[in-house]
């Protein structure tokens, strides 16, 4: 589904991206140019090593290219300083890993709410929208628990409720069910879908699943460092 703005949401323009230091660098990424549209399940594909995990990071603005633009709604993230595209990224964008990295001293309830907190939103704010989130995720009697009290599966559930109480314009998912069963995958993809269906939020996902990219609204193929196919609406 379209959002009402017109446009995509986020634009690449000519990504290059190079590893290494000055003496051995290495070209990751060859000039790449995509969009994300608005109210879309993209998703991300391509073998180990084709660059996958690096676009992403650009596209969510933890990282610059080293060459060409990202534009979200038009703004340049690379023109960004430090401090500006942290709290882009703590309003705008959510993030889901292979692995939940939830803060093992802290409960499930304080690992969803904390980055709000990080990010201005009022505790008691914050505590009602981490509230939602994991009733959402199906982990409201699990809210008091350690993430070493969790499963795998609730654990990366948890992870997609921290990444989205803030109800982020733009969610990006690296491998997010790489090292979940099949019926756990499934749930969180699911959970990445409704984002889109309910909420109108893009998604963009890189997988290694071929069965689960075909879900998605449209797909993009990296292979060393280049997009060679696009396919989907």
């Amino acid at each position: 589904m379209m959002g009402e703005r017109e446009g995509p949401l986020l634009e690449a323009r000519g990504i290059v991206r190079d590893l290494g230091d000055s003496s051995a660098k290495t070209r990751v990424l060859h000039g790449i140019t995509m969009d994300v549209r608005r109210g879309e399940l993209l998703a991300l594909t391509g073998h180990s090593g084709s660059g996958k995990s690096t676009l992403l990071y650009l596209l969510g603005a933890i990282d610059r290219p080293d060459e060409g633009r990202v534009l979200f709604e038009g703004t340049d993230l690379g023109a960004l300083d430090d401090d500006d595209r942290a709290a882009f990224r703590g309003k705008k964008l959510g993030f889901v890993f292979q692995f939940h990295f939830l803060l093992p001293e802290f409960s499930v309830e304080e690992n969803v709410t904390l980055p709000m907190l990080r990010n201005g939103v009022a505790h008691e704010e914050a505590i009602a929208r981490a509230h939602r989130a994991l009733e959402w995720v199906g982990l409201t009697s699990y809210a008091s628990r350690r993430p070493s009290q969790l499963s795998g599966g609730q654990a990366q559930r948890a992870a997609v409720a921290r990444a989205t109480a803030h109800d982020p314009k733009l969610i990006l998912a690296d491998e997010p069910t790489g090292s979940l069963d099949t019926k756990n995958a499934t749930t969180v993809f699911e959970l990445l879908t409704s984002l889109v269906r309910e909420r109108g939020a893009s998604v963009v996902v890189v997988t290694h699943d071929t069965d689960l990219a075909a879900t998605c609204d449209r797909r993009v193929a990296l292979r060393d460092g280049r997009v060679v196919e696009e396919a989907g609406a």
